[in-house]
C-alpha cells in the first residue's frame, strides 16, 4: 500500500555508490514532478537531473559535504523562477491554447493573473514560485518511495554557489531544494534502525465538521 511505502521511506543518510537507480525509475520520478499541480498551472520552476559525477562533486562541496549527493546515482535540483514576467505567462497561454484551443476565457484568466503578479516585488514572486517547486518536490518524494528508491531532500547548501555551478542566474532561475536519489547502505546508515517519529494524528489534525 502507498502508506506502507511512505512509512518505508526516510531521509537516507548513507547511500550505496555501487547501486545506481535504473533510468526507467528516474524517468517515472521526473514525470511525477512534471505532473505535479502548481498555481494556475504555470509550473514556475525547472528540474535539473544531474548524473555527471564532477558536477555532483562540485555541488557537494558547497552543500556541507553531504555524501548522498555523490553516493547516490542521480541528483535532482529544483530551480524556481526568479520572477513572473509577461513573457513567461504568455508562454503558458500558448501551451494551453495548443492543447485546448484559443479561448477568451483562457486569455482573460491569464491576463488577470498577469495583472495580479507582475506589479508585485520580484522577491514576493520568487517566493511564490519556490512554493510551487516544493509541491513538485513532494510528488518526487512520494514517487521515489512508491518505486522503492531512496531519497533525501536537502536545503543545506549554498544556493548562490549552486546557481553559479549550474549557470542558473542567466536563465532567471534560483536553486531552492535538491534531492539525491539512490539506494540505502543498510549496514552503514545510522538513521535506518531508528523508529520513524511523527506527531500523532490527534496532535496534528483538527477536524472541523
Amino acid at each position: 500500500m502507498f502508506l506502507d511505502k511512505l512509512n518505508w521511506r526516510y531521509a537516507t543518510k548513507k547511500m550505496d555508490p555501487s547501486k545506481a537507480v535504473p533510468e526507467d525509475k528516474v524517468a517515472q520520478i521526473v514525470e511525477a514532478v512534471r505532473m505535479a499541480p502548481t498555481s494556475s498551472g504555470v509550473q514556475p520552476f525547472e528540474l535539473f537531473v544531474i548524473r555527471n559525477t564532477e558536477v555532483r562533486a562540485a555541488i557537494r562541496g558547497v552543500a556541507r559535504d553531504q555524501a548522498q549527493i555523490t553516493e547516490g546515482s542521480h541528483l535532482l535540483v529544483f530551480a524556481a523562477w526568479d520572477n513572473y514576467t509577461a513573457e513567461r505567462i504568455d508562454a503558458v497561454v500558448t501551451l494551453n491554447e495548443a492543447a485546448r484551443g484559443p479561448s477568451e476565457l483562457l486569455t482573460g484568466y491569464y491576463e488577470g493573473l498577469k495583472a495580479m503578479l507582475l506589479p508585485r516585488p520580484a522577491e514576493v514572486n520568487a517566493a511564490h514560485a519556490a512554493h510551487q517547486a516544493y509541491i513538485a518536490l513532494g510528488f518526487a518524494l512520494a514517487a521515489a518511495a512508491e518505486l522503492g528508491v531512496d531519497s533525501t531532500p536537502m536545503e543545506g547548501f549554498d544556493a548562490d554557489q549552486v546557481d553559479e555551478i549550474l549557470g542558473l542566474k542567466a536563465k532567471g532561475l534560483r536553486s531552492k531544494v535538491i534531492l539525491p536519489l539512490g539506494y540505502r547502505q543498510e549496514d552503514a546508515d545510522w538513521l535506518l534502525p531508528m523508529a520513524k517519529v511523527r506527531k500523532s494524528a490527534e496532535t496534528l489534525v483538527t477536524e472541523i465538521n
